[in-house]
């Protein structure tokens, strides 16, 4: 009798421990994500912060292990590499200038998964995630006309490429959304890094008549808004809430919910161990782009309806806001 009781506690105990094997051979499973931040680098206080949090905040929520590169002398590939040698699950290349340079690190690394954010990719381990910027660069637009007095407002661009200009179509459709015969003064700085440069660029179309900037430009459009704040002019911010950056002038900014979706991606990695969808295209209804609070100014009863019915209206497609 004692010897059965023995053998069935030893069953028992032999079960448990597999049980309990296979549950910390499951839990033992830690995802760990590298991301290769854009030009400007950590401290842009705009889409590479924003990406960072969102990160930070899948770390601390359910300990997803990250870590990040920065490349201000343009070495992408070389970043890249030491990421793949690293063994990250996935590797995330921030911006649109770091697509060469991560499409060739993915074909030499076949087995490894990739994602670009900005851009698109054909490759099957390259993951595709952009944003409809000028969804949100339409109610800016709508904003700006609103509140401008002279009927010229400026657009500053850190390059002349698509995603940028994904900002600038979308703010100029929706300021003659509101007033048709509003003037939208554009010019590109060539650079995300100098917020000097930003700032007399502002200066320049403010002096020609603009009184509500619209930077989209990184670290260069920091010095845009300082210096709509100086002048007495009013402007907003780009992917993140910028209205610290210069209180009496930012009067909202364009989400670009980078910080969501870097969070979302790291859950669906860490429940599913792999990134399901090849492509990710967010807007308005996906919650990927967006407004932030309204400040500085008030808008009326009438300006806020419509604001709301033009959101309304470009989520259920009666408004389409073209790329270019």
């Amino acid at each position: 009798m004692l010897k059965r009781i023995f053998l069935l506690f030893l069953v028992v105990n032999v079960l448990s421990a597999c049980s309990l094997g296979a549950q910390q051979t499951k839990t033992e499973k830690e995802y760990k994500i590298g991301i290769l931040l854009s030009d400007s680098g950590l401290g842009d206080e705009s889409f590479n912060d924003s990406a960072f949090r969102g990160l930070e905040r899948a770390r601390d929520e359910f300990g997803i292990l990250f870590d990040y590169k920065e490349a201000p002398d343009g070495d992408f590939e070389e970043k890249l590499t030491e990421l793949v040698e690293e063994e990250y699950d996935l590797i995330i290349g921030l911006g649109f200038s770091v697509k060469e340079a991560l499409e060739k690190v993915a074909k030499e690394h076949p087995n490894q998964q990739f994602m670009i954010i900005d851009e698109v990719s054909e490759l099957e381990n390259v993951v595709s995630l952009t944003f409809k910027e000028y969804e949100g660069s339409f109610l800016v637009g709508m904003v700006a006309a609103m509140k401008s007095t002279t009927g010229k407002i400026g657009f500053i661009g850190g390059f002349d490429v698509p995603v940028i200009n994904h900002f600038k179509a979308g703010y100029i459709q929706g300021a003659k959304y509101v007033n048709p015969n509003v003037e939208v003064l554009v010019e590109y700085a060539n650079s995300f890094g100098d917020a000097t440069l930003g700032g007399a660029i502002a200066e320049k179309q403010i002096a020609a008549g603009a009184d509500f900037i619209y930077p989209a430009a990184g670290f260069t459009g920091f010095g845009a808004l300082q210096t709509a704040q100086k002048l007495g002019k009013l402007a907003a911010g780009v992917d993140s809430d910028q209205f610290f950056v210069a209180e009496k002038a930012v009067t909202t900014s364009m989400l670009k919910n980078i910080d969501v979706a870097m969070y979302d991606i790291a859950k669906e990695l860490k429940e599913t161990g792999k990134i399901g969808s090849s492509t990710y295209v967010l807007g308005l209804s996906e919650n990927g782009v967006g407004l932030a609070d309204i400040r500085v100014v008030q808008l009326s009863d009438a300006e806020n309806s419509q604001l709301e019915e033009a959101k309304e209206k470009i989520i259920s497609g009666d408004i389409t806001v073209e790329m270019e």
